[in-house]
């Protein structure tokens, strides 16, 4: 658990397009007074940035990004899997407009500690960003109303949890992840036709329709 102090030591990453950087910088600098803050507004900025730091033996930690997902070149998912593999000490949390479920879903199993909404008042917005202080998760009470609300359904269909092979569950883990077919595929050394006859015995047995649905029986049942 950091420190307030240590967090006013550190840097924060916000990758966020131009249009609502400040609001973002405004949000962290109230919550953590003192804090650097880094503004990258693509995918690809953020992406550079990460990889130049690495390279570099001295550098001020980093211990928080704020992420948004619609960013101008792609997603800012795959900013928050390269800080856990970059900066496995940086608490990555997503800032968006998004509340559907496909989205919240994705972002915790590719890393996020928590998912904030921007249309929440800054000031509260702040204070919520406190509790990484605490190890307590960053999140919108509408959110976590739905996570609550989630994970306390019944699984579907069955009261008994349908079990998967070996190669289903590791399918499940890559998908989960935000791999395609093919890179599940070439990860797990089969083919695509494999992988894709897996997906629909997957789908079957979970009794699910689309890949946000797996990822949540994935987190449900700890593959991710």
């Amino acid at each position: 658990m950091k420190t307030l102090a240590e967090f006013a030591q550190s840097i924060c990453l916000v990758i966020e397009d131009n249009r609502t950087t400040q609001f973002l910088k405004n949000v962290v600098t109230a919550a953590f007074p003192g804090i650097s803050v880094h503004c990258t507004q693509s995918v690809k900025e953020a992406q550079t940035w990460l990889h130049d730091r690495s390279n570099t033996s001295q550098k001020t930690p980093l211990y928080l990004a704020l992420v948004d997902l619609g960013l101008p070149d792609g997603s800012g998912l795959d900013v928050v899997r390269l800080l856990k593999e970059k900066e496995p000490h940086a608490q990555a949390v997503v800032v968006t407009i998004y509340e559907e479920d496909k989205y919240l879903f994705e972002a915790l199993s590719a890393g996020a500690v928590g998912y904030l909404l921007k249309r929440d008042d800054p000031a509260f917005l702040s204070d919520i960003l406190k509790r990484i202080l605490h190890n307590e998760p960053p999140l919108s009470p509408s959110i976590a109303t739905r996570l609550i609300e989630y994970f306390r359904q019944p699984e579907k269909n069955s009261t008994v949890k349908t079990e998967l092979t070996t190669r289903e569950r590791e399918t499940l883990t890559h998908l989960a992840r935000g791999l395609t077919v093919a890179e599940a595929a070439g990860t797990m050394g089969l083919s695509a036709q494999t992988v894709a006859s897996y997906v629909k015995v997957i789908y079957q047995k979970l009794h699910v329709s689309n890949r946000a649905e797996a990822t949540r029986e994935a987190i449900r049942r700890g593959l991710v």
